[in-house]
């Protein structure tokens, strides 16, 4: 079983140490950075599930990392326990206000230290059960994320997003290709919502190849657009030259027949509120699966865009 991974953000290096042997006792991995800067490029790539963050730092304070962590769509589910001096009020606040999900005053108990580990690591695997292979938050997080948005009633676009042709693909290339390419398509829909959607949009990863984003009306046609323009230009980075000048690969269907596979593409059923009312969660999944079966009988990648009104 995988030890969490903890990161300790603090400029000295004392509290550093303290806080390594207090949670070398339960057995975690613990990764240590001096200041906010390298918090925020450790916590970007070593996918830590828990960061233990000072408050008051020089250059990039705590309030300021939290913040930003917050903002990077990867990131915002990552847990933060904010470290205050004692008495410090406004810093608790304004580490709360930053997005920190606990707080704990210096100097500080042993054991109330990992008992709010435990804690908040636990809530964070029941609620996130974030995918490990892109990090992204799993079902739990997709259907909570659904349904506060629908109880709120605000202006809402789901994206609903597969690859085609991805089995043929697995089968010939082998798997950690096909890993590559989820992780890659990953990476394009942060793309396509960091450049074209809105700072608090979602997604969120199914399994396997499938995806989901939550955006705006506003912004969703130009977030499915950018999302297939930057998807097709990195289609040629998975397969061999070869296979990539002829447009497709020899490989068994899904009836066990050789066949002539298209490259693979993505499709994207796309649900909106702007022509009939969501009541429900389930309504949206049933309207995405629909759509999405359509795009993929179109060529190539593709989205098509919920337009029906309601009776």
């Amino acid at each position: 079983m995988k030890k969490p991974r903890i990161l300790i953000v603090d400029d000295d290096a004392d509290i550093r140490d303290i806080l390594k042997l207090t949670l070398s006792e339960e057995d975690y991995e613990v990764i240590e950075a001096a200041d906010g800067m390298e918090g925020l490029k450790m916590a970007q790539g070593k996918s830590p599930d828990l960061v233990i963050l000072d408050y008051k730092m020089p250059y990039l304070d705590g309030r300021e990392v939290c913040r930003r962590l917050k903002k990077d769509i990867l990131l915002r589910h990552l847990p933060v326990i904010m470290l205050t001096g004692k008495g410090d009020l406004v810093d608790k606040v304004k580490g709360i206000d930053a997005g920190a999900d606990d707080y704990i005053v210096k100097p500080f108990e042993p054991a109330e230290l990992l008992a709010r580990a435990r804690m908040i690591l636990r809530r964070t695997e029941r609620d996130l059960e974030a995918n490990p292979l892109t990090r992204l938050p799993g079902n739990i997080s997709i259907v909570n994320e659904l349904q506060n948005r629908v109880e709120k009633k605000a202006p809402l676009a789901v994206g609903y997003a597969d690859l085609d042709k991805f089995k043929s693909y697995n089968d010939k290339y082998g798997f950690e290709h096909g890993d590559e390419v989820i992780r890659e398509t990953a990476r394009t829909i942060i793309t396509a919502i960091n450049e074209c959607g809105n700072s608090d949009d979602f997604i969120g990863h199914i399994g396997g190849d499938d995806f989901v984003f939550i955006t705006t009306p506003d912004k969703s046609d130009k977030v499915c657009q950018k999302l297939i323009t930057e998807f097709e230009k990195k289609v040629p980075e998975f397969y061999e030259p070869e296979d990539v000048r002829k447009g497709y690969i020899i490989a068994h269907d899904r009836k066990g027949q050789l066949q002539q596979i298209p490259l693979v593409s993505i499709s994207i059923g796309l649900v909106t509120n702007e022509s009939r009312i969501i009541t429900h969660v389930a309504q949206i999944s049933e309207i995405g699966a629909e759509l999405k079966e359509a795009a993929k009988r179109l060529e190539r990648s593709n989205y098509i865009k919920d337009k029906r009104k309601e009776t």
